[in-house]
Parts: structure tokens; sequence; C-alpha cells
């Protein structure tokens, strides 16, 4: 049984930075993929990044390249999302996942609870 377990979130302003954490724990396929999404009500979930754990291979939704930055621990175990430059359509609910999938939501089969990201003007 994978969990995941985010943390990191709050309320910032418009240009402040946050780092988000995902600590995983259980079996995770080395061939698998970490990654974030983040959705708001009525919405899809929406990629933003992954990264590989068997390599440090890193991908990122358009949106977000430049402004976020995705990375993980030497065991694969912890991801980290260093966002910066935030503005207020950032907020959303973000979520971390995991499985063989690198963009794709339904790619992805194990997901975390979710952590709170407010952006205000």
């Amino acid at each position: 049984q994978v969990q995941l377990v985010e943390s990191g979130g709050g309320s910032v302003r418009a240009g402040d930075s946050l780092r988000l954490t995902c600590a995983a724990s259980g079996r995770i396929l080395s061939s698998h993929v970490m990654g974030w999404f983040r959705q708001n009500p009525g919405k899809d979930r929406e990629f933003l990044a992954s990264i590989r754990r068997n390599s440090f291979s890193t991908f990122y939704a358009d949106s977000v390249k430049g402004r976020f930055t995705i990375s993980r621990d030497s065991a694969a175990k912890t991801v980290y999302l260093q966002m910066s430059s935030l503005k207020p359509e950032d907020t959303a609910v973000y979520y971390c996942a995991t499985g063989p999938g690198l963009t794709t939501a339904r790619t992805f089969y194990n997901w975390g609870q979710g952590t709170q990201v407010t952006v205000s003007s």
C-alpha cells in the first residue's frame, strides 16, 4: 500500500514562493514517476511536473515551466515542488501522485490527500 502525504501548502501573496513536500511510504516501483497536479472545484486535475524515480529526468507543464521546480531525494521517497513568482491563478489544491505515467492524471495510480495553496493579489 502506497501512501503519499503532502505538506507545505498555505496562504501567500502574489510574487511569493512556497515549497511543497510529498513523503511517500510503501513499495513504489523504481520505474514509476512521482508527480504534482493541482485542481480547482469543477475543473479537471491539471498536470504540473513529474520526475522519474530511477533518474532525475523531469517534465513540466508549459504553464509552470520556469516558475516551478520539481526535485526528489536520493531515495526517491520524498518529492518537492518549489514554486516561485506565485500568481493568484496558482490557487488550487495541490496533489502528489505516483504511477507509470508522465503527465496524464489517469496514469498515476496513487494520490495524496492534497494541500491547499492560496495566492492573494
